[in-house]
């Protein structure tokens, strides 16, 4: 082998053996979301709120033809 070839096997070798130590400790990683409880019954009624603005705006639209339909 020549000398460039066993400078670049050296290189990857210890690129290889620091590469674990590139991971962050476990202190900076961020905690897994526990509140999913809570976000769910928050979102639940504003979730329901805007089904029922939409229902709401098609029964207005339904009305609004109605009585177009009528003459009105």
């Amino acid at each position: 082998m020549t000398r460039a070839r066993i400078g670049w096997v050296v290189c990857g070798i210890t690129a290889a053996m620091l590469l674990p130590g590139c991971e962050k400790p476990e202190k900076e990683r961020r905690p897994e979301p526990q509140a999913t409880e809570l976000r769910d019954a928050i979102q639940a009624p504003i979730q329901k709120a805007k089904q029922v603005d939409t229902d709401v705006q098609e029964a207005a639209d339904q009305q609004r033809e109605a009585i177009e339909a009528q003459g009105g």
